[in-house]
Order: C-alpha cells, then structure tokens, then sequence
C-alpha cells in the first residue's frame, strides 16, 4: 500500500490494526507534515490517532492508547528533518530516508528516561526528554502549546 493510500485508510479508519505499525506511524505522520504546517500536524495526529485508537478497539487513557509526548517527539522530528532533507527528493525518498534516520522503536529512550516515557504525565501531555535535548531548531511553535484541560 502507498503511503497517500496508508495515509487515507487511517483517516477513514480502515485500516487493519494489525497494519497500524511502527512504520505506518511514521509514514503517516511524515504524509501529514509534508501538507501541514507543524502545529497543524500535531493536532491533526492528536485527534486522528485517538479516533483511530477507539474505532479498532482500543482505549485512549492514562495508561493505554494515545501518548502526547511520544507524538509530539516525532512530529518535532519529521520538522528537523524536513529542514535539512534535500529538497529536490521524491515524497518516497523523504519516506525511506527518515525511516532510514528515525525508524528505530527505541529511539524515543534515546532522549527520554522509560520511568519518564512511560508515565502518565508523558502520555496525557507534553513531557520534555530528560536525556538529551531534542535536535536544535526543533521545537514546536508557542500555537502548538497543549489546550488546557
């Protein structure tokens, strides 16, 4: 499946569970940023994972389903590298290359303590990593602050 049509099965919320991977994660949120601005992005992924999360079954909680911090790390990180991808690559390039840098499952505890990562407070909001600062230039702008709840 190509990522516009990976991309238009999650949105619609058909797509198998078990085609909701690691990589359909970043191919998605990747076809996301390359049509929207940051903060959009993050929104749009917010909303979309947790509505997809509940149509297969799943919960968004405290302790299951939609993670704030997680999303928000890599939505920073499609930025990071969209900012010194080559601009002249193919979306299907962009895609492999940032698989390629940032498709490693255990990248996020590269940046973040698991006590830290894992933590309710990390999952329902925004947690800063506590490892290693996210890569310069990367931070989302003031408008993708969280809504208060």
């Amino acid at each position: 499946m190509d990522t516009s049509e990976l991309a238009q099965s999650f949105i619609a919320r058909t797509l198998p569970k078990a085609q909701w991977t690691h990589e359909a994660h970043l191919r998605v949120g990747l076809w996301h940023a390359l049509r929207h601005p940051e903060h959009e992005t993050l929104a749009l992924l917010r909303e979309r994972i947790s509505l997809y999360n509940a149509a297969v079954g799943g919960e968004n909680t405290a302790t299951a389903g939609y993670h704030e911090s997680i999303t928000r790390f890599y939505v920073t990180l499609f930025y990071a590298y969209l900012a010194t991808a080559d601009a002249g690559r193919s979306p299907r390039e962009l895609e492999t290359g940032l698989i390629e840098r940032y498709g490693d499952r255990e990248l996020p505890l590269r940046y973040y303590h698991r006590e830290t990562l894992f933590s309710s407070a990390a999952r329902l909001g925004w947690v800063e990593p506590d490892l290693a600062p996210l890569p310069r230039g990367a931070a989302l702008p003031q408008g993708a602050a969280l809504p208060q709840k």
